[in-house]
């Protein structure tokens, strides 16, 4: 088998396993509807209060929170990707497995993580975006090409969300236990990304350096492009760079750490 259908067939596999877990995906769907419809009545009354903050009239504020509620899980900004996995089998030695394998340890767990995000994206984050966009007045682009270029943001989003979390997980080499990296990234990610607020909306300095991070490449980046305020090529840039560095930074981690491998109760 090649390389490109393995890694393929990888992807395919991630897509399946999650797909197996239907009540939790229900559950899930039911938990982010609840959640977007609390964060659009405390937004639109934030923007009753102040109209145009950040930038965003109320139809794209709604927008941007039923764009969150789909992409929360897709991206696995507060946790649920294949990097909890990873450091239990960093934890319990089972990774040495993985190095056996005939196949790069990222680019297996990149491909894995790609098809978790893939169908979290199809079942539990299209319903959401749906339900809001019927039950509110929303902004949503009438030509397709914005549509296509929102979904080319989102695929860098997925490899920038996945650089992040490998990084996280390749701490437990080193630390044995890296849940508390984890919490403390799912920590960052949630107030880095605009899950809680729109990055827009931070003043001075603040705003500039949390637009500056990575974590803005996962919600604020693809949704400046479907709302219209971000022009995509800069910002596919901005993303790419992010995803260059991270992976590249997680290839040389990966290096040192495969080196002083621990294995723990085996």
């Amino acid at each position: 088998m090649g390389a490109g259908r393995l890694y393929t067939a990888v992807a395919a596999g991630g897509f399946r396993r999650y797909a197996t877990y239907r009540a939790a995906t229900a559950a899930g769907v039911f938990t982010n509807t609840v959640f977007g419809l609390i964060f659009v009545y405390t937004y639109r009354a934030l923007w009753d209060e102040r109209p145009h903050l950040g930038g965003y009239d109320q139809a794209q504020v709604v927008t941007y929170v039923w764009l969150a509620q789909a992409l929360l899980s897709t991206l696995a900004i507060g946790g649920g990707g294949v990097e909890e996995e990873l450091m239990e089998r960093i934890r319990t030695g089972d990774v040495v497995i993985d190095l056996y394998r005939p196949a790069d340890l990222q680019l297996w767990w990149l491909a894995a993580d790609l098809g978790r995000a893939f169908f979290q994206l199809v079942a539990r984050g299209l319903f959401p975006f749906l339900f809001g966009a019927l039950c509110f007045p929303v902004y949503l682009p009438a030509d397709a090409g914005t549509w296509v270029a929102f979904l080319g943001a989102v695929l860098l989003a997925m490899l920038v969300g996945f650089g992040i979390r490998y990084l996280v997980a390749l701490t437990a080499f080193w630390l044995l236990d890296g849940m508390g990296v984890a919490q403390m990234a799912w920590l960052l990610g949630y107030f880095c990304s605009g899950m809680l607020l729109p990055l827009n909306v931070f003043p001075g300095a603040l705003g500039e350096v949390v637009r500056a991070l990575p974590w803005s490449s996962l919600l604020q980046a693809p949704a400046d492009v479907l709302l219209g305020r971000g022009e995509p090529l800069r910002t596919y840039l901005f993303q790419a760079t992010w995803a260059v560095v991270l992976l590249g930074a997680g290839r040389l981690v990966q290096s040192a750490a495969t080196r002083r491998v621990v294995v723990q109760g085996g």
